[in-house]
């Protein structure tokens, strides 16, 4: 428990009995006369004197501070040895005894000191009111000392609840911001799986460029670096706007223009309206190489690449189908990358199909 729950504490112990032992007194004299309103008592009250009742009102006020006391310090004692959670039928067995108990042994103490200090009370007969009267006391006692434990074990499984319930919106929040770096840290690890790939067909490229047309060779270069640039710009980025993806895009397309020359045709058709929707970094550049790689693209069977925004309102990728025969299956680590990506980032899936020849990836555009 640290300093700031004890300080609450003892404000609440403070205020707790304030509050408590004056509403102790007055069930006394409420329960009392519930119990028996026709007590003898009951109509010699108005025929006392003023400093009997006073004095009467002090020894009272004393005995249900006494009983309030003691009934929260044995109440809390349980609390340790015999908890509720552990041992419930026990502790309610056992506190009622004990609450019995610590009572009668109150009140013998208490008379023996009235006695000492006030002398011994009048003789009152052995008749049966009499003696009624004297048990109605003790009842109501008990009564009270069952009610003040009562009330002590409400507050704890109150706090112990309101404690709980702290600790299990601590954890959920913990448990958020640990999915959320892990969110981070697989994003960060999808997103560095583009690279390889895609600098060593350029590298590869550029190398023959260099000994066949250096003026080529230059142009190539500045594009590829305007390409990683961007690149290594949005590495950190999880959201782009679909306008920076697009000028990517032309600076990439030169490069496969450069790589492929006819043989793979590239072209976006793109509403001006939505250009400023979301889109994971370097999707189209994935989905462009991963149509080249999969598919033949010759002067014969051209690849048609199309990116555009189809009915649903959905960003496209679209390429004829034309595949590569090999015996090597594909990992589609390219398309699961997009896929994980889309996941990580919102409720919102891609749609993969192919029909009527064509191969078709759906995106779904994002908001900021």
């Amino acid at each position: 428990m640290n300093d700031k729950q004890t300080t609450q504490e003892k404000i609440f112990n403070r205020y707790y009995r304030i509050f408590i032992i004056p509403m102790i007194f007055l069930l006394y004299y409420l329960l009392s006369y519930l119990v028996n309103p026709y007590s003898k008592y009951w109509s010699l009250t108005t025929t006392r004197s003023w400093d009997d009742l006073l004095a009467e009102g002090v020894v009272m006020m004393l005995i249900c501070w006494l009983i309030t006391e003691l009934s929260l310090i044995s109440a809390r004692l349980m609390d340790k040895w015999i908890p509720w959670e552990r041992w419930p039928v026990r502790r309610f067995i056992t506190q009622v005894c004990y609450q019995i108990i610590l009572v009668f042994i109150l009140l013998k103490v208490v008379m023996i000191i009235l006695t000492f200090i006030f002398g011994p009370p009048p003789e009152r007969g052995d008749s049966g009111p009499e003696k009624l009267d004297e048990w109605q006391f003790v009842f109501v006692c008990v009564m009270l000392s069952i009610l003040i434990s009562a009330v002590h074990t409400g507050n704890y499984f109150l706090q112990r609840w309101k404690t709980s319930m702290l600790e299990a919106a601590a954890l959920k929040l913990n448990a958020a911001e640990l999915q959320q770096i892990a969110m981070q840290a697989e994003l960060q690890s999808l997103k560095l799986q583009l690279d390889p790939h895609f600098m060593f067909n350029n590298f590869s490229t550029l190398s023959a460029l260099i000994q066949e047309d250096k003026n080529t060779a230059l142009a190539f270069l500045e594009n590829l670096s305007r390409v990683y640039r961007y690149m290594i710009i949005n590495l950190n980025n999880d959201i782009i706007t679909l306008r920076e993806e697009l000028k990517f895009i032309q600076a990439y397309t030169y490069l496969i223009q450069i790589r492929h020359g006819e043989n793979v045709d590239i072209q976006t058709d793109i509403p001006e309206e939505i250009i400023t929707r979301g889109i994971p970094p370097i999707t189209l550049q994935l989905l462009i190489e991963n149509a080249i790689k999969h598919n033949v693209a010759s002067a014969a069977q051209p690849l048609h690449i199309h990116i555009y925004l189809n009915g649903e309102g959905k960003l496209t990728v679209s390429n004829n189908v034309q595949r590569i025969a090999s015996n090597m299956p594909s990992t589609k680590l390219g398309l699961q990358n997009i896929r994980n990506r889309y996941r990580l980032l919102s409720d919102l899936s891609t749609e993969i199909k192919e029909e009527n020849g064509s191969f078709l990836v759906m995106l779904p555009l994002l908001d900021f």
